[in-house]
């Protein structure tokens, strides 16, 4: 039990932690590197969040959870606690609005709310390399624990790099069906060649540059051009006819779910039109896809890099 990083049991017996975590619209980039184990992935967060609640039981060992299907943040929560030196349960809730098995980090979200909820329920300082290291022992993560645009090696479950902040955009997104399982689709041999990894290294340069100044209209060059290059991985029927899409009421660019089964049309909401542009992109995906969901990017320009949590009683 390592009682220097936790407070006395009788403070925080019966104590509730309460989390968020936001969820990421696939990825405005993911490839792989030229170097050894370089899976990698740039976030695209949204509007969508997991709220976790974790209240602690003394009278019991047991942890439970609900929705009960919520397995992984069950054993991330128990693993936790056993880390701890504590012997008592709890009860972990989960509310999420992001979607299963679609690609938008429902699954990394969930685990990165109950991570923090966890930890405030305890006392338990959960710094971000302490919730990468917890992760990591789970499953290939998505990097939504930082309040910001992120290069994420999301096998090793490692960041690389703070890229920034963007201006706010409208994502008009359409679901080709299905679910993808993350695990298992990590596990699939990447067959990207070393001149395949030399582009994807000088399209990270370029994505981060293009965030660094704000440019939306690089960023969504790069995205689709992401997309192009998945197509040898995991295909999208509809990317071609998204893209004419795309080009035809003025969008930014194509983004992907890489691993997943959602893409979408981004579209400057600066701009005085875009309200019109995100309705004709709906009209016209929805004859495409038969469906149609509006996201929109998270902004965090002046907020710190982490996601904010509490602790209440």
């Amino acid at each position: 039990m390592r009682a220097s990083t936790i407070l006395e049991p009788r403070s925080y017996r019966g104590a509730t932690g309460v989390s968020t975590a936001f969820g990421t619209f696939g990825e405005l980039l993911q490839g792989a590197l030229p170097e050894a184990d370089g899976d990698f992935l740039v976030t695209l967060p949204i509007a969508r969040w997991s709220i976790a609640t974790f209240r602690t039981d003394p009278e019991s060992p047991t942890v439970r959870v609900r929705p009960e299907g919520k397995r992984k943040a069950l054993r991330l929560a128990r693993m936790i606690l056993d880390e701890a030196g504590e012997t008592c349960g709890g009860l972990l809730t989960i509310d999420s609005g992001i979607p299963e098995g679609k690609g938008l980090a429902s699954s990394s979200a969930d685990l990165v709310a109950t991570a923090r909820a966890v930890g405030n329920a305890l006392g338990l300082a959960m710094p971000a390399r302490r919730v990468e290291d917890l992760l990591g022992r789970i499953e290939p993560t998505d990097g939504v624990l930082y309040q910001s645009i992120v290069a994420f090696y999301h096998r090793r479950v490692r960041l690389r790099s703070v890229l920034g902040s963007l201006p706010p955009m409208a994502v008009v997104g359409i679901d080709e069906g299905g679910m993808v399982d993350t695990v298992a689709f990590n596990r699939i041999p990447k067959p990207f060649t070393a001149a395949d990894r030399r582009e994807y290294a000088g399209m990270l340069d370029r994505m981060t540059a293009a965030v660094r100044a704000g440019d939306l209209r690089a960023v969504g060059e790069v995205a689709t051009r992401s997309a192009e290059m998945n197509q040898v991985l995991r295909p999208k029927r509809t990317l071609a006819a998204l893209r004419r899409i795309c080009a035809e009421v003025g969008g930014l660019g194509v983004v992907n779910a890489h691993s997943g089964t959602t893409l979408g049309v981004l579209i400057d909401t600066r701009e005085p039109d875009s309200r019109e542009r995100v309705a004709e992109a709906a009209k016209r995906c929805l004859g495409l896809a038969g469906n149609v969901t509006v996201y929109r990017s998270l902004s965090f320009e002046g907020r710190p890099s982490l996601v904010e949590d509490h602790r209440a009683r």
